[in-house]
């Protein structure tokens, strides 16, 4: 990649910054200490974290988009659950319905409410034992903030912020995101590889890193308990061909390093975890040096094909392989952030075509492996969604009827709109899939060895069973499921299992374990000890 960059106006950025003569693009920049109240929490037990778009959250203002006095108001809801921490899609101002196009870093959308309103989250979340975290969207920038509207001015010290074509330069390259690379203004051609609303930081600029290190930094003092890191792999992954080039690569992690020793000055036990989008555990190992923990998409790929097709096709070897690699990257068993799907995946109970048996089990395993499970809203109602994107991102159900208080409409409802698709519905059916959600985080909760276990694959000569054992300092227990919809049965002595001796946890009425055989009903997990 050729990124312009001149001596001087590098110089020039740098004095300016220092004397402070530089124009003000950001009128919240400077650090404010955390709220009163806002201490860190004590999370729940359970490791799990909930994704939640504001915007189809709760609306308390009347105005139909959701709003965050309504995740506030929902907090015990989310306690219910049992989950530790939320993961808040971008809140910052942005001109775009999903915020992914930031105007202002260090500011509040408008429509969502104010700081002073995130300050009171943060403190109420925090009372209940639950962490927040944030997106941060760094990668790049709307091409409506203020930087890049200054950056069009070659002279101007942020036009060394964006990368611009050189003579030379391939314009009709392809982005790491399959489009274009770059994109005109005027005589000019700029990287975005996502839009061309959306024009790349250039991380080569000291004054770019040193500004995103400030960014982080203030919203962990604000109270924020971590980030997750959106395109977290293309700081440099610009162009398609760049897709295994070892350099790019080192200069991601030499980055996030950067960023990781600024958020320890604030907060070492920040929990940040990326998006890289890949297709092995090898290829997600390097960034768990720098962060706390990478989403895992080819697991999440593996396990919603097991369960459809009711089979392990070879889950287990991969849960193992992928925590013998990360424990080899960071020394730590238990650090994978496993998920079934989220804001840019058809979700998971479209995915398996509505079958909520195969919906059930999915969210077992889900939520019996290790490390950091995330949950998408709504996913423990069994709310459908197909792309296009704003169809994956519509309304939480929260009354049995579309426009009760506090449902949200800033779009119209492609699906879910049946009454039995509602927190109101499911609360009051103790066989929901709400209820199975709460019992599987309960499960979290009470055994440590779900959450913190090192992971052996156990198998058991029969592909319609899953089984693995996990093991930490605390506890070890033998976690098996029955993907498929008749009975099944497994002897623990054929298999060097004979150290579990009961059951501990079931999922459905006929579990049992005699004389050494386990036997299992359609659809089920066990945990044994």
């Amino acid at each position: 990649m050729h990124r312009r960059r001149t001596f001087a106006s590098i110089i020039l950025c740098a004095a300016l910054l220092a004397t402070g003569m530089m124009p003000s693009m950001s009128a919240q920049a400077t650090a404010v200490a955390a709220p009163a109240g806002a201490a860190r929490p004590r999370p729940a037990a359970s490791g799990v974290y909930y994704e939640i778009f504001v915007r189809s959250w709760y609306d308390t203002n009347g105005d139909g988009i959701g709003d965050l006095n309504g995740v506030t108001a929902k907090l015990d809801y989310l306690k219910s659950l049992g989950i530790s921490g939320i993961w808040l899609m971008p809140i910052n101002p942005s001109p775009s319905y999903h915020g992914y196009d930031v105007t202002d870093y260090y500011g509040i959308n408008p429509q969502y409410g104010t700081l002073a309103d995130f300050d009171r989250l943060l403190v109420e979340a925090h009372k209940r034992g639950i962490k927040v975290i944030m997106d941060l969207v760094i990668n790049h920038t709307s091409d409506q903030h203020p930087w890049f509207k200054a950056a069009r001015d070659p002279a101007s010290p942020y036009h060394d912020w964006y990368s611009w074509s050189a003579p030379k330069t391939d314009l009709h390259a392809i982005s790491a995101t399959g489009g274009p690379v770059w994109h005109a203004l005027g005589r000019q051609h700029y990287i975005g590889i996502f839009t061309n609303e959306m024009p790349d930081l250039d991380y080569d600029t000291p004054a770019v890193r040193r500004e995103m290190v400030k960014v982080g930094r203030y919203w962990l003092k604000q109270g924020v308990d971590g980030f997750r890191l959106d395109a977290a792999q293309h700081i440099y992954f610009d162009y398609k061909a760049d897709r295994d080039n070892p350099k790019i690569l080192a200069k991601n992690l030499a980055w996030w390093r950067e960023f990781r020793r600024g958020m320890d000055t604030v907060e070492p036990d920040a929990y940040i975890v990326g998006e890289v989008t890949r297709d092995s555990a090898q290829e997600l190992a390097p960034y768990f040096r720098p962060l706390s923990a990478v989403f895992d998409f080819p697991l999440a790929t593996r396990m919603i094909d097991s369960v459809r097709q009711e089979r392990g096709r070879g889950l287990g070897s991969l849960l193992a392989k992928t925590d013998a690699v990360l424990f080899a990257s960071s020394g730590r068993h238990g650090v994978d952030a496993p998920f079934l799907s989220n804001h840019d995946q058809d979700r998971v109970m479209s995915q398996l075509d509505g079958n909520s048996r195969h919906m059930r089990m999915a969210a077992a395993i889900l939520l019996t492996l290790p490390g950091h499970p995330f949950v998408y809203y709504g996913e423990e109602l069994g709310l459908r969604g197909v792309k296009p994107d704003p169809d994956l991102r519509e309304a939480m159900r929260w009354r049995r009827t579309t426009d009760a208080p506090g449902e949200t409409h800033w779009k119209k409802l492609s699906a879910n709109r049946g009454r039995d698709l509602s927190v109101a519905a499911q609360e009051a059916d103790t066989d929901s899939l709400l209820h199975f959600y709460r019992t599987l985080i309960r499960w979290r909760s009470g055994i440590p060895a779900l959450r913190d276990g090192r992971i052996q694959f156990h198998p058991v000569g029969n592909d319609r069973l899953l089984a693995y054992e996990l093991d930490d300092a605390g506890s070890h227990v033998l976690v098996v499921h029955n993907l498929s919809g008749a009975p099944q049965s497994v002897r623990l002595d054929d298999h060097r299992l004979t150290r579990f001796k009961a059951v501990l946890r079931q999922s459905r009425a006929g579990v049992a374990l005699v004389r050494g055989r386990l036997q299992l009903p359609p659809y089920s997990t066990a945990i044994l000890h």
